[in-house]
């Protein structure tokens, strides 16, 4: 999709990191943009000061978990703007509990839900209209590094899974001949607030497994600030690969080398190990 002036992109978790960096980023090249978060404030301030930069902004509050918030997402979409040429199933949270066996049935339940289920609703949802419009259309899934690496508990879990899931999508899609594309977006660290998901919660998953004491909130947040890659970055890598038609967009090239790591272990037959993570940098 070369052309997107003019053109229609919902993303979800919008509110703020990188979900408002691809909004941003959309807005820059003339998108209308529909930004859906279930933080509510947080969504209606990132709306209102996109609008003050004089971008064409829909807010919808969305919960993703939700087949049928979803489908409402959709419907106030396609009533306000008549087409979605872009879908950014980007919403996710970050559940802390480690190690895994300690986790919760709440944990598992809350984070499927937002970072697995969340995908799949979207994709439901949204992949037949975009089929049906018969236009150039674009889907990009938020994964992360620890959809590429192990270790990352039940948050790498759930990323693994949407990479999965991405790539079976894209074989359907081409091997169909239907004309939308997929990315799967896997960055590194990137200047979030995903460690203070506890924030948005919800009320029915209460019962929380134990959280590493290594880092408390307050020090992950810094150095996620400190050392991460500005949200607008990854919006602007975005439209680079939607406008490539590229499936696999990686942020952070200084982990092509764990790629490689992990990639060679498997076809050694070897056990999982990890490398020591890089050296951070902020751009």
């Amino acid at each position: 999709m070369r052309e997107l002036r003019g053109r229609t992109a919902v993303v979800t978790g919008a509110a703020s990191g990188i979900g408002r960096g691809m909004a941003e980023a959309f807005a820059g090249e003339g998108m209308r943009v529909v930004l859906s978060d279930v933080e509510e404030a947080a969504l209606h301030r990132t709306a209102a000061e996109l609008r003050d930069a004089g971008a064409e902004v829909h807010a919808v509050v969305t919960d993703v978990a939700d087949a049928a918030d979803v489908t409402a997402l959709a419907d106030s979409a396609l009533r306000t703007y008549g087409a979605v040429h872009v879908l950014c199933n980007n919403a996710g949270v970050y559940t802390g509990s480690k190690p895994s066996w300690e986790s919760t049935l709440d944990d598992w339940a809350w984070i499927l839900g937002v970072n697995l289920m969340g995908v799949v609703h979207g994709i439901r949802t949204f992949l037949p209209v975009m089929i049906e419009q018969n236009e150039e259309a674009h889907i990009v899934n938020t994964a992360s590094m620890a959809g590429l690496l192990p270790g990352g508990s039940l948050y790498g879990a759930t990323k693994t899974a949407v990479v999965s899931l991405s790539e079976t999508v894209h074989l359907e899609l081409v091997e169909s001949g239907s004309r939308p594309r997929i990315s799967v977006l896997c960055p590194g660290l990137v200047d979030t607030d995903i460690y203070h998901s506890q924030r948005n919660r919800p009320a029915r998953f209460p019962d929380a497994g134990p959280v590493p004491g290594t880092w408390s909130v307050d020090a992950a947040r810094q150095a996620f600030k400190e050392f991460g890659v500005r949200p607008r970055v990854i919006g602007d890598e975005v439209v680079r690969a939607i406008r490539e038609e590229r499936f696999y967009v990686l942020t952070h090239p200084e982990y092509r080398d764990h790629i490689k790591h992990r990639t060679q272990r498997i076809l050694d037959g070897e056990n999982p190990t990890v490398l020591s993570p890089p050296a951070p940098g902020r751009r």
